[in-house]
């Protein structure tokens, strides 16, 4: 045990802003190392997770054990149970690749709408909605990533669009976890602050669709299919701020994305958007491109072009040729079937997350750990005993556990078998070991940040700015998520932070704890740690700085909307739009 626990010092390089600079460098260092220098993932995250190190050590003074136990305790945190979360979605996905029933489920698309742009909406916006209402944790990016490939989309066009469509479900995914953490740390109802962050990240849900047909086939994708994307995004947006507002805020993203998804069947029954042959011979000129770049070899047009090479490569599936009608060639137990993985993980989920005795008996199973030379020997800044020091080992009620038991279940339905399915697992794991080691890395620099002091003493230098801080408040939730890649660990960080600078600057504290929140939605497509993920499912591991680049600007763009948003919401141009209690 430390003779004394260490205590951050919020500004331990004199001036505030200096200490804040100071504090940043490890993001510097892993953004330029990614970004313009373009190296591995895994070889920037390491190389940021040193900076820290070092500036937690010598300008924070955290004691060497602490900083070394904490970046162990990140690692582990990051492998189990996020890692373990993507690593049991590709494995389900490569289960249904190696059945042979993956092509169904493009066929059941196609029987939806043949339209790429508009499979974009579907599966990346609605139903990856869907996968982030129950699961969270970059399961949604890693599923839809791969789903979107079998529809033809290239391995980068695919990533970026799950990571930009993975944005307005964020704030209430895995059944609203990010408003229970920030209420349960400020005091603040947690219904209150779903209601307000139900007042801002619509705006997000009504752009986002349209946003999602430029990236697949540009400003032709808008003008052709903007009646689609608008009524779907306005349709979510107005779900979502009627279910946060007076229904229940762990229940928003599932209602707005089956809304979503409902609205899109029904408009598509009266209406077909032009253009459909030009943007598929698009997107397979840059899938040829791509992996001709890449020297990796070409699926025929009619074959599937993401499963088993473009992945990670356990299975390949063959399919009909394109002229081939899908809806000729489906029958009731085929769609059945083909949908039978997605709507066993909606049952699996819901069952876990909504129904009170299976929930508490799975929350019964956590083994709580207290972390070596952290816990008790770590304080926050306030004195507190450091929360992160407690680490908790969810091995049962963990989605990625979740997952496990869906891909034994599937496996044997689909008639692939427990060794078949050992052999998926088996070839996944070798694909994704460089993935596990980038993800270690990132969680290892977000706790030694955080545990150190670093990440708070930025957050109260941005705070220091007065009433102007309404209009910079979602930065922080911003940074948060881009250092931990959940909004829920941004809540963790900053929530308290965020409450007390609005009472100091006479601020509505709920409003500022709720701009943490919408923040953290645009900040979590920049993160490493879902860069690696959607890298990893698409079969671009490695070029997570090709990602990078993709979709920062659109991150970027949205956090100002988000900014000037909420900003105009704290005075009273905007205030209007916020709920009363």
């Amino acid at each position: 045990m430390l003779l004394t626990a260490f205590k951050p010092d919020i500004s331990p390089l004199g001036p505030m802003w200096v200490s804040a600079i100071v504090g940043l460098l490890p993001l510097v260092t892993m953004f330029v190392t990614l970004g313009v220098l373009r190296w591995k993932a895994h070889l920037a995250g390491l190389s940021a997770l040193g900076v820290a190190l070092l500036i937690a050590i010598l300008g924070w003074k955290m004691p060497v054990v602490s900083a070394l136990s904490g970046a162990v305790e990140g690692a582990v945190f990051g492998l189990f149970p996020i890692a373990w979360i993507v690593f049991m979605a590709i494995a389900l996905y490569e289960v249904t690749v190696a059945s042979g029933r993956f092509e169904d489920l493009r066929d059941v698309f196609d029987a939806i709408s043949d339209d790429p742009r508009v499979q974009a909406i579907l599966i990346a916006f609605c139903f990856g909605g869907l996968m982030e209402a129950l699961a969270g944790f970059g399961a949604p990016v890693a599923i839809t990533g791969v789903m979107l490939m079998a529809c033809g989309f290239s391995a980068l066009r695919a990533a970026a669009i799950v990571l930009l469509a993975n944005t307005a479900p964020v704030a209430f995914g895995a059944i609203g976890t990010p408003i229970t953490t920030a209420g349960a740390l400020t005091g603040i109802p947690a219904s209150q602050i779903g209601a307000y962050v139900g007042h801002q990240t619509p705006l997000l849900a009504f752009m986002v669709p349209l946003f999602l047909c430029f990236l697949t086939d540009g400003m032709r994708g808008v003008r052709q299919c903007w009646q689609v994307a608008l009524v779907t995004g306005v349709t979510f947006g107005v779900t979502q701020w009627i279910s946060a507002t007076y229904l229940s805020y762990e229940l928003t993203d599932i209602i707005s994305s089956l809304a979503g998804l409902a609205v899109i069947v029904v408009m598509l029954r009266f209406w077909q958007p032009q253009g459909r042959d030009e943007v598929r011979a698009s997107l397979r000129t840059a899938y040829v491109k791509e992996r001709e770049e890449a020297g990796l070899p070409i699926e025929p047009e009619h074959g599937h072009q993401g499963a088993g090479s473009g992945a990670t490569g356990t299975a390949t599936a063959t399919r009909a040729p394109a002229s081939a009608p899908a809806r000729e060639r489906l029958d009731g137990g085929k769609v059945a079937l083909a949908l039978f993985p997605y709507l066993l993980v909606i049952a699996v989920f819901s069952i876990a997350k909504l129904v009170p005795f299976v929930k508490t008996f799975l929350a019964s199973t956590d083994i709580k750990v207290n972390w070596p030379f952290v816990a008790g020997e770590v304080l926050t800044a306030a004195g507190k005993p450091n929360s992160s020091g407690v680490y908790n080992f969810q091995w049962l009620s963990n989605p990625g556990t979740m997952l496990l038991i869906c891909s034994v279940i599937v496996a044997l339905v689909y008639g692939v078998g427990i060794g078949g399915l050992a052999k998926v697992i088996g070839a996944v794991a070798m694909k994704m070991k460089f993935s596990f080691l980038t993800i270690a890395s990132v969680l290892s620099l977000a706790y030694v940040m955080n545990l150190s002091g670093q990440t708070v003493t930025i957050g109260t230098w941005i705070a220091g700015t007065g009433a102007a801080f309404a209009f910079l408040s979602p930065i922080l939730g911003w940074i948060g998520t881009a250092v931990t890649g959940s909004d829920t660990s941004a809540n963790a960080l900053f929530a308290t932070l965020q409450q007390t600078a609005a009472k100091e600057a006479g601020i509505n504290p709920t409003l500022l704890v709720a701009a943490n929140t919408a923040g953290g939605v645009v900040g979590k497509m920049i993160s490493p740690q879902n860069l690696t993920i959607a890298a990893t499912a698409v079969g671009l591991l490695g070029r997570e700085s090709d990602i990078l680049r993709r979709v920062m600007w659109w991150s970027l763009g949205l956090l100002v909307v988000l900014c000037l948003l909420i900003g105009l919401q704290s005075t009273s141009v905007l205030s209007w739009m916020l709920p009363h209690f």
